[in-house]
């Protein structure tokens, strides 16, 4: 069997191992490595010079793309969608608020709430930052 064709199977079985292991971002650059010695096998290099151009490619691409796709998980708020564009915000409490229930008003549309502290009470008028969104209610702290 050619070099290549060895080079591309692990190309392949590290392309479905990155989509089967979620959130680690580790064997897809790898597997851009085995493509590129695949490329030098095909070439007609050898074996010394298909392992290294795997072990600098595997190197190079990790450095690059692995610091970028975590930037990418981390999303700013800007770009976060539905209740988690939520959390951070600003809210005015419509009816007072403690750790059993109240309402607020979140952007011109209106929630139950509760306070993210057990013991805080938190009155009809008060500015409040939403900390977190449970199911329909928010979590909310002055």
């Amino acid at each position: 069997m050619p070099a290549w064709v060895i080079w591309a199977v692990v190309a392949v079985a590290l392309a479905v191992g990155e989509l089967v292991t979620p959130g680690l971002f580790f064997l897809g650059p790898v597997a851009l490595a085995a493509v590129a010695s695949a490329i030098v096998a095909a070439a007609g290099a050898g074996a010394v010079v298909q392992l290294i151009v795997f072990i600098v490619g595997s190197v190079a691409t990790l450095a690059v793309l692995r610091p970028i796709a975590r930037a990418h998980l981390q999303m700013p708020a800007l770009v976060r969608t539905g209740t988690a564009a939520l959390e951070g915000g600003r809210g005015v409490v419509l009816q007072r608020v403690d750790a059993t229930g109240g309402r607020v008003r979140i952007g011109g549309e209106e929630w139950s709430a509760r306070s993210y502290l057990d013991d805080q009470v938190i009155e009809a008028g008060t500015r409040v930052e939403i900390i977190k969104i449970e199911g329909a209610t928010a979590l909310v702290m002055e």
